[in-house]
């Protein structure tokens, strides 16, 4: 039996693939309502979704639970070096572990960057009928040179500037978080990094969200979608945005989501009524 507790308490932790996790939660628990899974960027952690969780839970009306991979806020650091393919290792290892271990039963994965590229991983890798449907905001699915160029100038900043220390307010251990992030970008073999073969085998609805200023990736990731996907897609390009759409334009991008995530889930109490 579990002893996973839904609450907004940032004390509380859970373990997952042999680590101890951070996570907060907001709104109904997986009982009541389906749940919101967010999965942070590349740099992120529970602490540095600020308010976005609460506000989710308040408009959509479905539960929204946020955690820290590893390495990453107050969870447990991270086994460095990560393995290049450590996205997909996320999404297949990890990942399964933690929606267990929380109990969650209808599910909606929204990832940011990072985050949606393992969103995405585990929608066309992993057999799980929980998953009703996918968020991907500023998804990667494969490097560019320009977002490469930009990891390099956050390696310059990180080791040249206050980078580190601002880090320090929100992660346990910065370096860990950093590195672990910033070597694999920016390792050669790295470059030809491609996960564009999970497309083909997602079977939920996404909704893909995007800044057209994005500094770590262009158009074309969304493009990929568009080209490949199977499943119902809807995309969001949001004017005056680079690579954060929860923090830069939020209002437009939590009307986007809760739009999406109502729709899907009329369309599924449809779908259960007795004919």
């Amino acid at each position: 039996m579990s002893d996973f507790i839904w609450s907004e308490d940032p004390s509380i932790q859970l373990k997952s693939n042999g680590k101890s996790l951070e996570y907060r939660c907001f709104g109904p628990s997986p009982d009541q309502a389906p749940t919101i899974l967010l999965l942070h960027e590349g740099l992120g952690c529970v602490a540095l979704w600020r308010d976005f969780p609460a506000k989710l839970a308040k408009a959509s009306g479905f539960g929204v639970m946020a955690y820290s991979r590893a390495g990453y806020g107050q969870s447990d650091p991270a086994d460095l070096p990560r393995p290049l393919d450590y996205m997909t290792k996320e999404a297949v290892d990890s990942l399964p572990q933690l929606i267990a271990a929380a109990g969650l039963q209808q599910i909606i994965l929204l990832g940011h960057s990072d985050g949606a590229s393992i969103a995405a991983i585990y929608g066309g890798s992993v057999e799980d009928h929980r998953v009703r449907g996918l968020i991907l905001m500023a998804p990667h699915f494969f490097t560019e040179d320009m977002g490469l160029a930009s990891i390099a100038e956050a390696k310059v900043a990180y080791e040249n500037t206050n980078l580190s220390n601002r880090m320090g307010k929100y992660h346990n251990n910065p370096d860990n978080a950093f590195y672990g992030w910033n070597d694999s970008w920016l390792h050669a073999d790295f470059k030809n990094w491609n996960i564009t073969d999970v497309i083909d085998y997602i079977r939920v609805p996404v909704l893909a969200i995007q800044g057209r200023e994005d500094q770590y990736g262009t158009t074309a990731q969304i493009e990929a979608l568009k080209a490949q996907l199977y499943a119902p897609l809807e995309t969001e390009l949001l004017e005056n945005c680079q690579h954060t759409p929860f923090l830069e334009q939020p209002d437009l991008t939590l009307r986007s989501i809760t739009n999406f995530c109502t729709r899907l889930h009329a369309i599924e109490t449809a779908q259960s009524q007795p004919r």
